[in-house]
């Protein structure tokens, strides 16, 4: 877990950058140690906040369901910060929630490593050590099914991801498996909407490789980034170049892996995030290798950043370096893509800076990064924290759809008492980057539910349904930027969809209803 900064931000920019500022702050307390993994965006832009907490509460009231371990925890919270609900997910062991996905449908499945047997939240018996443990939930976070996934070894969950066809794929690892190549493999999933199991696969080589991320593909597959100390032998095909390696696979819809490739220099190569492109992929992690293997670019100070562009059949388009003078770590990446998702503007990172080999004052700072569509840099700027007294750790960034960015960390007066932060910044220059629609519908075509977003800025808005004759169905009235609709009612055809503000904006789009 990372350091996290927060309460008044300072920023420090180069080129004369325009300043942030703090939309809101959600602190959500504890008093016990608590580990947040990931703020997931929904599909109608709220956030659910992931990890693993163990319910001090319960402890304290004796209650029957306190297991004394760690449990999933979630937090959802609306567009404006405010919490929407609250829950936990207990087995009799430790449960650590690790990996969440937004649904297309409005909800989300987690996906964590279990060390318990049947028995409170849990319906399934442990398959032996540790297994991966997936929940299915609505938008309201009630339960709609629940697997254990697993064998004699020791399972984990490290990435979930939903696909075109509404299924899922599940990416972990597996240690010491019999059906394995190394200490440990990559494994990966494939299921369908309700869970059940399509196929499995155990990939990798004869040393230890590890899936750091995965992400959807465009034709309804998968992208798997993993950090791999493996040579070739078990299904791996390429040679690792140094100590450590990105190792990158693209799965087909069913789960048969198309491609594979290898990149790395002679040191220790730390693959982190992958991003969708409008023709391809953006590999991005940190680099201690000097021009050697298939690395073409060199590093300047402790570890640095390396960006590598490929094309939709893994080709290497360019590959980048960029440092920030010392251990500089990648957390998060976001593509820019134009108002009608067709084409990619520019690659924005973020991630923080530590001190190796000496102390000084500000030992770590958080900073961005943007990049054009060839990786050249446009600009870079800073956010450090003023005398924080407190342990903080950034955890998870996100940037949204409107240009904001959510960071999300644990703040503790004391070690062992981790609280939940999360801070949302709005920042001008970015918001001047995002091309918007003043109205977008998805999915379009629609089935059951659709979500309509305002692009411009307003306090309340009236959203009208007409058929196509003029006649008003529905109305509804909102102060999000993304409402949700309901469409099951609806017949097969064409409907317009009107927006009317407050500070008299409007705005109209055509909805189709399969």
């Amino acid at each position: 877990m990372k350091k996290f900064y927060s309460g008044a931000f300072t920023l420090c920019t180069l080129l004369g950058l325009s300043a942030q500022e703090v939309l809101w702050q959600k602190d959500i307390k504890s008093s016990t140690q608590d580990f947040l993994s990931q703020v997931t965006t929904t599909i109608d832009q709220q956030y659910l906040i992931t990890g693993s907490s163990i319910q001090s509460s319960k402890l304290q009231a004796g209650d029957s369901k306190q297991n004394n371990g760690y449990d999933f925890h979630l937090v959802k919270l609306n567009q404006q910060g405010e919490q929407v609900w609250e829950k936990y997910f207990s087995g009799q062991n430790h449960d650590y929630l690790s990996a969440t996905v937004s649904t297309q449908e409005g909800g989300s499945l987690l996906a964590g490593t279990s060390y318990s047997n049947k028995g409170l939240d849990k319906k399934e018996d442990s398959k032996g050590g540790s297994d991966i443990w997936l929940i299915r939930l609505n938008e309201f976070g009630d339960e709609l099914w629940q697997k254990t996934l697993g064998s004699a070894s020791d399972e984990e969950a490290r990435s979930v991801i939903q696909t075109t066809d509404l299924g899922f794929f599940v990416a972990g690892n597996v240690q010491n498996s019999a059906k394995g190549y190394g200490s440990k493999d990559v494994l990966i999933i494939k299921l369908d909407k309700n869970g059940k199991e399509l196929s499995q696969s155990i990939l990798g080589g004869k040393g230890l490789d590890e899936v750091e991320r995965m992400i959807p593909t465009k034709d309804g597959g998968a992208l798997l980034g993993i950090y791999s100390r493996s040579n070739t032998g078990g299904s791996k095909k390429t040679e690792n170049f140094g100590e450590g390696d990105y190792y990158i696979i693209k799965l087909s819809k069913d789960g048969k892996v198309e491609w594979e490739k290898n990149f790395g220099g002679k040191g220790d190569d730390h693959l982190r995030t992958l991003a969708l492109t409008s023709n391809g992929y953006i590999i991005g992690g940190e680099s201690r290798s000097e021009r050697s293997g298939n690395k073409t670019v060199g590093i300047e100070e402790g570890t640095d950043l390396w960006l590598i562009s490929l094309n939709e059949r893994g080709e290497e388009i360019w590959q980048k370096s960029y440092s920030f003078k010392n251990r500089d770590i990648l957390m998060g990446m976001s593509v820019l893509h134009s108002a009608d998702d067709k084409a990619s503007k520019g690659i924005l990172i973020g991630g923080y800076t530590q001190t190796e080999g000496r102390i000084e004052a500000d030992d770590e700072k958080f900073w961005m990064l943007y990049l054009d569509q060839g990786g050249n840099e446009l600009w870079r700027k800073y956010i450090k924290g003023e005398s924080s007294k407190r342990e903080e750790r950034l955890s998870d960034i996100k940037l949204n759809r409107d240009g904001s960015i959510i960071l999300a960390g644990t703040s503790a007066e004391e070690l062992g008492k981790e609280n939940w932060k999360i801070v949302k910044l709005g920042d001008k220059q970015l918001d001047q980057l995002i091309e918007k629609q003043d109205i977008k519908i998805y999915p379009n075509p629609v089935s059951e539910y659709a979500y309509v977003e305002i692009g411009f800025e307003f306090k309340e808005a009236d959203i009208i349904l007409y058929d196509m004759g003029g006649r008003q169905l529905q109305t509804l009235k909102t102060k999000n930027k993304v409402t949700k609709i309901n469409t099951q009612n609806l017949i097969q055809g064409a409907y317009l969809v009107t927006i009317k503000t407050d500070n008299n904006k409007t705005a109209n789009a055509k909805l189709i209803k399969k």
